[in-house]
Order: structure tokens, then C-alpha cells, then sequence
């Protein structure tokens, strides 16, 4: 399992019942992607978690990166722009799954009134007609209703850099203008720091009961604590925790 599932996962066990999505509200959404692409020449890619679909937007920068001029404005039965991802520098998109796995979980520990207010910069590699790559400007948006804690809808916003952007990936906070650089560990509460610690020394090749001794606590206490890190995690075993805990980095 890679980001991308683990996404999935995250995507798919929100619950969403009692939700006040609504067809008119959805379409409110659709219209600001679309104007986006319009204003901005931009690709815009509003995917709804719910229902695993995706409307793309597809402005003239789209042309810059060789996509076909007589493309349309299209909907994909996926959260998952992979036209778009077959164009990014494969380690800037593994990144990227990064990136907004973190910003994921930043979002979901804020008050439901300040979600809408946050969204996440970063710069991507990016092949154009010629071939070669450039840098393109990456914005993201996770989109919550008032009535639960659910992410319904994501926005990603693809157009060409304009300025001199070093930092990789940042937070912005649209309301007061506020700019946090998000690392790829940063947002991430999945484990406790317990459950890390402990992650930490099973990396290193220890068993239970050694854990257990140098934690000074019992057996079954690491055991209930190994079980809670693959339930996080969503992994069959140690071995795919730890690796999966590195890609995080959370050890």
C-alpha cells in the first residue's frame, strides 16, 4: 500500500451520513473550478470524496504542457487526475501524495469553521509540449460542509509559476495571510507518540518483550499498542508499518 491508497483509505472511512451536499451546492463548486481554469488559463480538478469522481477544468496553460488543443472539460470516475499525474516529475508526485496526506490530517484537526481557509502551495515538475520540465504552481483546497467533520471536496489548481517560489510546499491561511512550511512529517497525528516510539524501536529489530523492558511496561501493553499501529496504519504487518512509517516520516 503507497500514499495513495493510504489517501484512499482516509478518503473512504469518512463518514458522511447526514451530510447537507446538495446538487445546487456542488454546482456552486463546479462553477468556481471552472472559472478558475477560465480567469487563471489554469487546469482546475475538482474531485468529490464521496462519490470517487473528479471534473476537470482544463484552461490554455493545459496547451503549454502538450495536452491535446481540442481537449474538453471532462469528469472522471476517480479522485485521481492521472492525465495530470503522467505529467509530473515522478519524485515531485510522490511528494505531492505526501504533501496532501499531511495537509489532510492539518485540516481535519481544525475548527469546522476555519477549513475552508486553509490551502496548500507547493512547486511541481512538470513535462510541457517540448518534453522537457518546468515549473509549474500546485494549490489545493479541501472543502468541508458545516453539518460534520467530513472533507467532501478536494480542488487542485495546476498554472504556470509567475515568481521565484524556493520553499517546497507551504500552508497559507487565506483569511489573515499567514504562511506555515509544511514538511512532509508536519500534520501528521496518526500515531501517538507512544505508538511511534515503539514503532521506532520494532524498526530496529526489537521484539515485545524487549520493548516492553526498555518502556518499563508489560507485554501486553506493547502488544495492544503494535495492534493500534497496523489499525492506524492500515497494514497486515510490522514490516509494512515501518516502511510506511518512513515514507511518513514518522520515524
Amino acid at each position: 500500500m503507497n500514499t495513495k491508497e493510504i489517501l484512499n483509505k482516509e478518503f473512504s472511512k469518512q463518514d458522511f451520513n447526514g451530510e447537507l451536499q446538495s446538487r445546487e451546492l456542488l454546482n456552486t463548486y463546479k462553477v468556481i473550478a471552472c472559472n478558475y481554469a477560465r480567469m487563471e488559463n489554469a487546469i482546475a480538478v475538482l474531485s468529490d470524496l464521496r462519490n470517487n469522481v473528479s471534473y476537470i477544468y482544463y484552461g490554455k496553460f493545459s496547451q503549454m504542457l502538450g495536452m491535446n488543443k481540442e481537449i474538453k472539460d471532462e469528469v472522471v470516475r476517480s479522485v485521481w487526475e492521472e492525465n495530470i499525474f503522467n505529467r509530473v516529475h515522478p519524485d515531485d508526485l510522490a511528494d505531492k501524495h505526501v504533501q496532501e496526506l499531511c495537509f489532510f490530517n492539518f485540516v481535519k484537526r481544525q475548527p469546522v469553521n476555519k477549513r475552508n481557509d486553509y490551502y496548500l502551495i507547493s512547486n511541481l515538475r512538470m513535462k510541457n509540449s517540448r518534453n522537457s520540465y518546468i515549473p509549474v504552481l500546485h494549490r489545493m483546497f479541501y472543502i468541508s460542509t458545516s453539518s460534520n467533520k467530513s472533507l467532501w471536496l478536494a480542488l487542485c489548481l495546476y498554472s504556470p509559476m509567475l515568481f521565484d517560489f524556493t520553499v517546497k510546499c507551504m500552508i497559507v491561511d487565506s483569511s489573515n495571510g499567514q504562511m506555515k512550511e509544511q514538511e512532509k512529517h508536519d500534520g501528521i497525528q496518526i500515531l501517538s507518540n507512544r505508538e511511534k516510539q515503539i514503532l521506532s524501536l520494532i524498526n530496529k529489530g526489537l521484539i515485545s518483550k524487549e520493548i516492553a523492558q526498555i518502556l518499563c511496561v508489560s507485554v501486553n501493553t506493547v502488544s495492544r499498542h503494535r495492534q493500534k499501529i497496523l489499525s492506524k496504519l492500515k497494514v497486515k504487518n510490522s514490516i509494512e508499518a515501518c516502511r510506511f512509517a518512513k515514507i511518513l516520516k514518522l520515524i
